[in-house]
């Protein structure tokens, strides 16, 4: 089939301009090269494709039919062809970013903002999960892009960072001043207080748990909390102690709202970026990186 792919194109042309002299005009060759490719495809087929006349050619019967076939091949290919085009010329695609919820609220959604009205035609997909089942995804090649925080083994992904985060305990005023009204006013707030983590199936808690065993904190009453959302509003209506993201409650401590607990070492900063695999970009993801490179100023 693919070495008549050109004798089939040969026809086409003939067929539609009915004049091998306009065909060849059209294809750029000679009408010898022309004529030779006719008879060799109507050797192949043994069939009589085109009758001679005086004003040019015509289809025989035979003719007739294959040339709807081939018709509608070529006219496929050229509806590929346009599509493809289009593809290219509007940047339209897909891409699939996997992010937890706390990282698509506070950081991954000013981005995809101005990214679409960069890229209106894009498809963007959110895979919302926890930072491992992304990194996962990412590994089984299920998603092309991830925000998480920087895992001490990358698996081979390229890192991106973005910002730097800080884990910081805080609560209400007024908790912690009734707190040390019913406990006295030296009570270690971590062995008399409601300490609100997030859960254990969290990356940011176990982050959070080697620091207390690091530094021998052992919270005497514990709170659970799905999500960081959740966690910040249970220590804004004073609930207890939340080990929050200070840059996800600064106006909230600007405001006075919320105040810091004061630790005796603080807790490392923790660097957040995009990961994915270099060996995986396609057009979308490549314009993704490009923009995302030129935000941070890389």
């Amino acid at each position: 089939m693919e070495q008549h792919l050109s004798q089939y194109r040969i026809f086409y042309e003939v067929a539609k301009a009915g004049n091998i002299s306009k065909a060849a005009k059209e294809l750029f060759i000679s009408q010898p090269a022309i004529s030779k490719a006719i008879s060799k495809l109507e050797e192949n087929l043994d069939v009589t494709l085109f009758t001679r006349n005086s004003r040019g050619v015509q289809l025989t019967s035979e003719g007739e039919l294959l040339f709807q076939y081939v018709e509608n091949a070529f006219e496929a290919l050229d509806r590929g062809e346009n599509e493809l085009k289009r593809i290219r010329e509007f940047h339209i695609g897909q891409l699939t970013i996997g992010v937890s919820n706390t990282l698509c609220k506070y950081l991954l959604l000013p981005y995809l903002k101005d990214f679409i009205e960069e890229h209106p035609h894009v498809k963007v997909a959110i895979e919302s999960q926890a930072t491992a089942r992304t990194l996962d995804m990412l590994e089984q090649q299920r998603i092309d892009i991830g925000l998480v925080a920087e895992p001490r083994n990358q698996r081979g992904l390229n890192f991106l960072p973005v910002a730097k985060i800080e884990d910081i305990f805080v609560c209400t005023p007024s908790y912690l001043k009734n707190l040390k009204l019913r406990e006295g006013q030296e009570a270690d707030v971590f062995r008399t207080g409601n300490i609100m983590l997030l859960d254990r199936n969290n990356m940011t808690r176990h982050y959070i748990d080697a620091y207390l065993n690091e530094n021998q904190i052992v919270p005497n009453q514990l709170l659970e909390v799905t999500t960081m959302d959740l966690l910040i509003e249970f220590a804004r209506i004073g609930l207890g102690v939340g080990c929050v993201i200070r840059e996800f409650v600064a106006g909230d401590l600007a405001a006075g709202r919320l105040i810091e607990i004061p630790l005796s070492a603080p807790i490392r900063k923790r660097t957040v970026g995009f990961a994915y695999q270099e060996n995986r970009q396609n057009r979308i993801l490549k314009s993704f990186v490009t923009f995302l490179e030129a935000r941070v100023g890389r």
